[in-house]
């Protein structure tokens, strides 16, 4: 693949083609810890699934190949069509800009940026102007019921409040896939509940949402379960 103009479209020009196809995917790190094996698994557009599993079944490695934040040691991994291999590291960096959302168990939020900041500058690579950039993240902060704190910071918001602030700004720029790792994992249960409700509308709205946990309750709540251990899909 010599350019990288498609990773811009639509979903709808994305479809026939899963969102995420791992085959025969392996990951080895140094000193022989085999963090993968083997592993096929594909997600198609539109679906709501999680990864479950203890401590060092493979969860987080999943995650960060699915993100094109690491690369097989063997197999292959396409993420919207595109063989992460094939790509450039800029490649990847715009394949993830575009394509795919990301929320994190520890927020992520930079403390001297209020929650508006915080969502716009998740835009950045987007290409976006400033008054664009903002427009998009007041839109996705009302989306997640914030309306009444674009202006305040980290340090004045709950822990539910700030992972909705991540939420805003994993789907900011529309992406189709969301990937969520451990999102409930630092709250409380009414405000972790509240996340799922959030994910749960999302998904209706049409987002591709993959939540990696290792709360069995949380993931015997969505329609599909992919069971991990060992580095494997059980």
């Amino acid at each position: 693949m010599n350019t990288f103009g498609a990773v811009v479209t639509t979903v709808d020009d994305a479809e026939g083609h899963p969102v995420i196809e791992l085959d025969d995917v392996s990951k080895s790190y140094p000193g022989g810890v085999a963090a993968l094996r083997s592993v096929d698994m594909v997600v198609d557009y539109g679906e709501l699934l999680a990864i479950v599993g203890p401590s060092g079944s493979g969860k987080s490695t999943m995650l960060n190949l699915i993100g094109t934040l690491d690369r097989p040691s063997t197999g292959t991994v396409r993420i919207d069509g595109y063989d992460v291999a094939s790509l450039s590291d800029r490649q990847l960096s715009a394949l993830r800009s575009r394509r795919v959302g990301f929320v994190f168990q520890h927020f992520h939020l930079a403390a001297g940026r209020d929650a508006l900041g915080n969502v716009a500058d998740g835009l950045l690579y987007s290409g976006a102007s400033k008054r664009d950039r903002e427009q998009r993240a007041e839109a996705a902060l009302v989306r997640v019921g914030l309306s009444e704190r674009l202006t305040h910071r980290p340090y004045q918001l709950s822990g539910g409040e700030r992972q909705r602030v991540a939420l805003a700004r994993a789907v900011a720029g529309d992406p189709p896939l969301l990937l969520a790792d451990e999102p409930t994992g630092n709250l409380d249960s009414v405000s972790g509940a509240g996340v799922m409700r959030l994910l749960h509308e999302l998904h209706e709205a049409g987002t591709t949402i993959l939540v990696i946990t290792h709360d069995r309750e949380i993931a015997d709540s969505l329609p599909r379960q992919v069971r991990m251990r060992d580095g494997q899909v059980v």
